[in-house]
């Protein structure tokens, strides 16, 4: 891994198990009826890519071609069964809505929680508080368990301590779409905030004109396998998105943070 490899992926591959019945009986019945109990599905089909140090590179690719399985493989929550994935440095970002986050535990007590998973240490959470609760600006809700959260107060909480922790690598999911029109464009310039420091971004969207403002390289994958991989634009081509594409889109974005994957 070259020194200033923020990301390599190196011919990874995450196979599922599908299993078609939940019970004992469901089962017996299939296999005296001759019917396939499971079957496996490719999510991520021996990929290789790499990705330099403050390099800020949108992931495409339409509904089920494996985006959000790779960036959990580059997150470290899930492991590739063949080939390997090395990251450099500390690692934030939202990639699932809610995740790390404790149903009966407050808002307040969930910044910290989660923040912890992030990496930061509880005065380095301490230092970065009140920014994080006047980023998510949820109120009087902080101090409610988050199980009581719609999935926007969930966004804006976890996106706000994810943009708060001193990190190397950022990643974001689609799951930045619940939030409503002021929100994601706060996110969007915090963003650019985070490119323009020098940290890698991986950006999952389906959103033409933000993934025009905020990257300048374009991964796609299609069924799995790595289709296309260079510029923003030509990206946007390839995968037929620039019909969608605001004439103003380089400079404003088209206000879309995320879309479902």
């Amino acid at each position: 891994m070259a020194a200033d490899t923020a990301i390599l992926v190196d011919e990874a591959t995450k196979v599922f198990t599908l299993r078609y019945h939940k019970t004992f009986k469901q089962m017996t019945v299939a296999m005296m009826r001759g019917q396939d109990l499971t079957n496996t599905f490719t999510a991520v089909d021996n990929v290789s890519l790499e990705i330099k140090q403050g390099e800020s590179v949108g992931l495409m690719g339409l509904n089920g071609s494996g985006k959000s399985t790779l960036l959990k493989l580059i997150n470290g929550t899930m492991r590739p069964d063949k080939g390997t994935v090395l990251t450099r440095g500390r690692i934030a970002g939202l990639i699932a809505t809610g995740a790390g986050f404790h149903p009966q535990l407050s808002g307040r007590e969930n910044i910290y929680l989660n923040a912890a998973i992030m990496g930061m240490s509880e005065k380095e959470t301490a230092r970065r508080y009140d920014e994080i609760v006047d980023f998510a600006d949820i109120g009087k809700f902080l101090e409610a368990p988050v199980g009581t959260y719609s999935s926007g107060m969930y966004a804006r909480l976890g996106f706000s301590v994810a943009v708060h922790v001193d990190s190397d690598i950022f990643l974001a999911d689609e799951v930045l779409a619940v939030g409503d029109k002021p929100f994601k464009k706060k996110c969007l310039d915090k963003m650019e905030e985070i490119r323009q420091s020098g940290v890698t971004i991986v950006y999952v969207s389906h959103a033409a004109g933000s993934v025009a403002r905020m990257c300048e390289r374009v991964i796609v994958l299609e069924q799995g396998k790595l289709g296309f991989d260079g510029e923003a634009m030509d990206g946007i081509r390839y995968v037929k998105y620039d019909d969608d594409l605001p004439v103003d889109a380089l400079s404003a974005g088209d206000g879309e943070l995320g879309a479902d994957i």
